[in-house]
């Protein structure tokens, strides 16, 4: 399903967050957002969600204008895993994960086999389902974030947003997840910081200071000057000698 943000602005108590970024991304793609803290990359992803309005341009999904949809129907097309997203705390994994089939449920169409399927299928994918019956106080901050990431894979989203999605994951289960990813039939937006990572997407957009300052494949955009002029680091590039990829190694720049 294809995303695009037309000419985007967004303010909040007269600080500009995110000014004309315009932005296609393809269905089926995988995009990455990279960018300094506090660069737009979070608030871009809310208004992809639908969560937030554009003060100016438009967000269309699939050729119509977000704007006009109910939270409801967008939510059944696309789904989103926040960096701290909230969940009550006296409720089982399995419980949390199978809000994301809230947006297909109605009383005319009650919880059924085949939601109880999807969910099991989306613990499975995030090593989960030996834990469905845990309270959720009782999960460390990965488990925590890896039942968000199964709760929005319940969704069974067109789109799927991802804000940081590997933090506090120990490495295992971060190459897991993100190997999940870029499996995935659907359309991805996930922002990043491990810069390495973002070297797997197909494209990747750069935020700064609430401005696209560059986009194109990680080749591209991902240069020594660029990396030096975004984030102030040296880096060396190297040939990945385990594939076609690439490698990098940051210094500090003086």
């Amino acid at each position: 399903m294809k995303l695009v943000a037309e000419n985007v602005s967004w303010k909040v108590q007269g600080r500009t967050l995110l000014e004309n970024v315009s932005l296609s991304i393809a269905a089926g793609e995988t995009f990455g957002l990279i960018g300094p803290n506090g660069s737009g990359k979070t608030t871009l992803l809310r208004l992809f969600a639908g969560l937030q309005k554009p003060k100016a341009g438009r967000i269309r999904i699939a050729g119509q204008d977000m704007a006009r949809m109910r939270q409801r129907d967008i939510a059944r097309s696309v789904a989103l895993v926040e960096q701290q997203a909230n969940t009550a705390e006296r409720i089982s994994v399995h419980q949390a994960v199978s809000l994301g089939r809230t947006p297909f449920l109605s009383p005319f169409q009650p919880w059924s086999e085949e939601d109880e399927a999807i969910v099991s299928r989306a613990l499975a994918d995030v090593g989960m389902q030996s834990m469905a019956e845990r309270l959720w106080h009782t999960l460390s901050g990965g488990e925590r974030q890896r039942a968000h990431i199964a709760r929005a894979l319940a969704q069974e989203p067109c789109v799927l947003l991802l804000d940081e999605p590997t933090n506090h994951l120990d490495i295992r289960h971060q190459l897991s997840i993100l190997q999940l990813v870029r499996q995935l039939p659907i359309t991805v937006v996930i922002a990043l910081h491990d810069l390495n990572q973002a070297m797997e997407c197909d494209r990747i957009g750069v935020i700064e200071d609430g401005h696209l300052v560059d986009l194109g494949t990680p080749r591209q955009v991902l240069t020594c000057r660029r990396l030096r002029q975004t984030f102030g680091v040296h880096a060396d590039i190297l040939e990945d000698p385990a594939g076609p990829g690439q490698i990098m190694r940051f210094r500090q720049a003086v």
